[in-house]
C-alpha cells in the first residue's frame, strides 16, 4: 500500500476495515426516556470541565433506544447528560448539554462516538422494556446492576414542540486522543447539534430513578437528590458532525 493510499483511506481504524461507515448518521424511531433530577451542586463543579459552566444542580439521566440508525445499527445506550452554560467566541452564552458519562451494548457507535465526537462511551448493558403500565430502564455493568428507572407510561401528552428546542440545543463533550507515549495528543472540547428533527409523540408521567456504585461505572458519582420530571418521546433526528470550540493543549 503507497503512503498517498494510507491517506486516502485513513478514515478511522482498522485501516483496511473501519468499525463504523462515515458519517452524517441518521436515526428513525429513536426513542428517549429523560429523567431530570436534582444533585449536589458542588460535585457538579467539579466534574464540569471550564469553560462550561453549570446551569444550576440538575442533571438529566437519559435512556435511549435506537431500532435503526445508518451505519450503527439497532443499540441501547443510557448515561448523564448535565445542562450547562457555554460562551463562544462572539460573546453569546449558549445553554446546552456536557455529555458526563454514556454507556452501550454496540461497537460500532462506541468506536464511532468515541474516535470521531469524543463521546465518553463504554460498553455494557442497558435496556428499555416496557412492562405492562411502565416503562423500565435498567443498566447494568458486567453482571452488576448501576441502574433501575421506571416511569408511568404516556400518562400525559406533551407539546412537540418545547422538545424539539431542546433536542436543537448544542451538546459538548471533551475530545481526548492519547499519544504513543500516553499523554495527550488531542483534547478538546467538541460542540454538535442534532439536526433535521422530527418529533413523533411526547410524553410525560411519574418517574423514579436509583443508582447504585460501582469502581467501572461511576453514575453514582452523581446522586439523586430529587427527582424533578420524566419526560417520554420519540423521534427522527441526524447526529450532526462536531466542530473543536477550545483545544486545551493550545498555546
Amino acid at each position: 500500500m503507497k503512503l498517498d493510499d494510507v491517506r486516502a483511506k485513513a478514515f478511522a481504524m482498522p485501516l483496511n476495515n473501519p468499525a463504523f461507515p462515515p458519517g452524517p448518521y441518521r436515526f428513525y424511531n429513536r426513542e428517549f426516556i429523560i429523567i431530570k433530577y436534582r444533585t449536589d451542586p458542588a460535585l457538579l463543579h467539579k466534574l464540569v470541565p471550564e469553560p462550561l459552566v453549570p446551569a444550576g444542580d440538575t442533571v438529566n439521566y437519559e435512556c435511549i433506544r435506537m431500532p435503526d440508525s445508518t451505519g450503527f445499527g439497532d443499540y441501547t445506550e443510557t448515561g448523564q447528560v448535565i445542562p450547562v452554560h457555554f460562551e463562544d467566541k462572539d460573546g453569546t452564552v449558549q445553554e446546552g448539554g456536557y455529555v458526563h458519562a454514556m454507556y452501550l451494548d454496540d461497537e460500532g457507535p462506541i468506536a464511532g462516538g468515541r474516535e470521531i465526537w469524543g463521546f465518553p462511551k463504554k460498553l455494557a448493558k442497558p435496556v428499555i422494556g416496557h412492562e405492562s403500565e411502565t416503562l423500565v430502564c435498567t443498566l447494568h455493568f458486567g453482571s452488576v446492576l448501576c441502574v433501575n428507572a421506571t416511569m408511568g407510561y404516556k400518562h400525559r401528552v406533551l407539546d412537540h414542540e418545547p422538545i424539539r428546542q431542546s433536542l436543537a440545543k448544542p451538546n459538548f463533550m471533551i475530545k481526548i486522543i492519547p499519544h504513543v507515549d500516553c499523554t495527550p495528543r488531542i483534547c478538546e472540547l467538541v460542540r454538535y447539534y442534532c439536526k433535521d428533527v422530527t418529533v413523533k409523540g411526547a410524553w410525560s408521567g411519574p418517574a423514579a430513578l436509583q443508582l447504585f456504585d460501582h469502581a467501572l461505572c461511576d453514575v453514582a458519582r452523581l446522586p439523586v437528590r430529587e427527582v424533578l420530571s420524566a419526560t417520554h418521546f420519540v423521534t427522527d433526528l441526524t447526529l450532526g458532525l462536531g466542530e473543536v470550540v477550545y483545544d486545551y493543549l493550545a498555546k
